[in-house]
């Protein structure tokens, strides 16, 4: 059984790699009918950069810091993804990865809410 800070990181890493095909079959999709500017670009890189980073956070930081973070990351992404559903009609594939990517980051959240204060200080 995986110790909570394996779980959650590798929960961020399934949920990463869903974010980044999510994003590459929707610019395939949507290649030449949207402007992509730089700001637009900036802003897709900061928001992917959040659960790349908890891969890694989620292994190096001590018990409370991690937690809060997972908390806190993970209910960012959970609302921003479901919001997303709302910003235009989207496609089926579209509704797949962010049923997976809310149930995951919420599966996070959750994990991290749960999880017990080690026995030893980390």
């Amino acid at each position: 059984m995986l110790d909570t800070k394996a779980k959650l990181s590798t929960l961020w890493l399934f949920a990463t790699l869903n974010y980044v095909y999510a994003d590459v079959v929707t610019l395939y999709d949507k290649a030449g009918t949207f402007n992509y500017n730089q700001t637009f670009l900036l802003g897709a890189a900061i928001l992917v950069e959040i659960p790349m980073a908890m891969v890694l956070l989620s292994r190096i930081l001590k018990y409370r810091a991690s937690r809060w973070a997972n908390i806190i990351a993970g209910a960012v992404m959970t609302v921003i993804q479901a919001a997303t559903l709302f910003v235009a009609i989207p496609t089926a594939y579209y509704v797949f990865f962010s049923v997976i990517e809310v149930v995951t980051t919420l599966v996070i959240v959750w994990s991290a809410w749960k999880w017990p204060v080690p026995a030893s200080p980390e």
